[in-house]
């Protein structure tokens, strides 16, 4: 037998079976293109906003519906923390803790991050359809853009399904919503292709006798630290937000941007801030934007009741930093704005911003 001809079969063989194996997981996980229109739903009567209206906004990364009781294995070093997921009751606690909550303080646009959908960790459900029927009816319009898909993630701590999505939820018509993708951590490609796709989802609400108001949400890069990720996200985003600025348009930028507030690393424990750089690239939005909370909220003595961010940690589980933020245009004035920091404790490792803007 020819040596040669065995070898450059084994290699062919070898090469296709390869090949198959980037098909299996390119076909199972999610690409996204660099701008991507989203399906938005909302009922035949819904109203439309009005000039000079004040509208109470609410934001809140929630934590897959997961709860307080656990902590998982990404929050501690190393991937060492106990808990892989919650239990189907803990879930079904939360959603409807988090529904009341929403209920009580009775929001006109909801804007939320880390909402499941399909992932195994949360039994495969739709954790938007499911907040949707404990919330008044009124909620009429919604729109969600996934930053995470796969139908088989292979890491030990999972091994499923995964998918989390940015939603928004209005009481008032919402017209377009589109997806626009963020820089990704640098990466092999393997890991590349299961991991995050952080992305900036985009949509606009006619208002009766003018244009339009601009709503953008967002979750910005975690465990990014080491690289320029999260200065380029945000470059990206306010490449954006310069954007409707010219253009005069009424804009409210919300999430969870991981990032610390200027100068606020020094304030923070010493082993709570290994996914934190010295300098935040927030600064970039504190210096040409309107920022809930202010830059002088951060700072000031009373900086503690807009802390956002309750670690899940064995040692301590109250609320130390700030990485939640609105950021909005100079076409709008903010009425009343504050961190709900009593009953969203057992809800989320994230408390909501809540705020009131009026348009012009």
């Amino acid at each position: 037998m020819d040596i040669t001809k065995v070898f450059y079969r084994l290699l062919f063989s070898l090469s296709l079976c390869l090949l198959g194996l980037f098909a299996l997981v390119w076909f199972s996980t999610y690409h996204p293109p660099a701008l991507q229109q989203e399906a938005v739903y909302c009922g035949e009567n819904t109203p439309r906003l009005t000039a000079g209206q004040t509208l109470k906004l609410y934001n809140q990364n929630v934590q897959f519906m997961a709860g307080k009781n656990y902590v998982f294995f990404y929050d501690l070093p190393n991937n060492t923390g106990p808990d892989e997921r919650p239990s189907s009751d803990d879930i079904t606690k939360t959603l409807k803790g988090l529904a009341n909550l929403i209920t009580q303080q009775n929001p006109d646009i909801i804007l939320l991050q880390e909402v499941d959908e399909g992932a195994q960790r949360t039994d495969h459900a739709d954790q938007l359809a499911q907040l949707l029927e404990l919330l008044p009816s009124d909620y009429a319009c919604h729109t969600s853009s996934f930053y995470w898909q796969a139908r088989y993630l292979p890491h030990p701590r999972i091994m499923g399904a995964v998918g989390t999505k940015l939603s928004i939820i209005s009481k008032y018509k919402i017209t377009t919503a589109t997806r626009t993708q963020l820089s990704l951590i640098p990466q092999d490609p393997i890991t590349q292709l299961f991991n995050l796709k952080r992305a900036l989802q985009e949509v606009h609400l006619p208002i009766e006798g003018a244009d339009k108001l601009v709503l953008l949400n967002t979750h910005l890069s975690a465990f990014s630290k080491g690289s320029d990720t999260l200065e380029r996200q945000v470059t990206q985003i306010n490449q954006q937000l310069h954007s409707l600025n010219q253009t005069q348009t009424p804009w409210v930028l919300a999430g969870d941007f991981n990032l610390l507030p200027p100068n606020a690393y020094p304030l923070l424990a010493q082993e709570q801030r290994r996914n934190y750089d010295q300098q935040s690239a927030i600064e970039t939005l504190y210096q040409q934007h309107l920022a809930v909370p202010s830059l002088a909220n951060t700072q000031s003595e009373q900086r503690k009741a807009w802390f956002t961010y309750a670690p899940n940690s064995s040692s301590s589980q109250d609320p130390d930093r700030t990485i939640d933020y609105y950021f909005y245009s100079p076409n709008l004035s903010v009425q009343n704005a504050f961190v709900e920091q009593a009953q969203s404790l057992t809800l989320s490792d994230h408390m909501p911003v809540i705020a009131s803007f009026t348009l012009p």
